[in-house]
């Protein structure tokens, strides 16, 4: 009867050990195949990602355009009658016509006004 429990025991043992490993097996198989489909999905996106990069047209290169220099002033003598108070609006005034502010009617009726007076 010894002989017979040790065999039993001996079976139970084993038994509990196989379903261990038979477990750990399958578990193991899941997880390599998990991996392989995120492996898989993971690849496509990559594939998609470098067909829509390939589809898609470089972007444009943006074109700067440089302004015009102004035009060169020539120092010209000051007529007589010319103030340096003249002078100074003269300056200004041309600084606001080149920035845009004043438009050229504005500009030569302003610069009349400065020299008639």
């Amino acid at each position: 009867m010894l002989r017979r429990r040790r065999l039993l025991r001996t079976a139970a043992v084993g038994g509990v050990a196989y379903a261990a490993g038979h477990h750990k097996a399958t578990k193991s198989a899941e997880q390599q195949q998990q991996e392989a489909d995120q492996n898989a999905q993971i690849a496509d996106l990559q594939q998609q990602q470098d067909a829509q990069q390939q589809q898609a047209p470089p972007p444009a290169q943006p074109v700067y355009q440089q302004p015009a220099p102004p035009p060169p002033q020539a120092a010209a003598p000051a007529p007589s009658g010319m103030t340096s108070d003249k002078i100074e609006q003269l300056k200004q005034l041309g600084s606001l016509h080149e920035s845009g502010i004043l438009t050229d009617a504005e500009f030569d009726a302003q610069k009349q006004k400065i020299l008639n007076s």
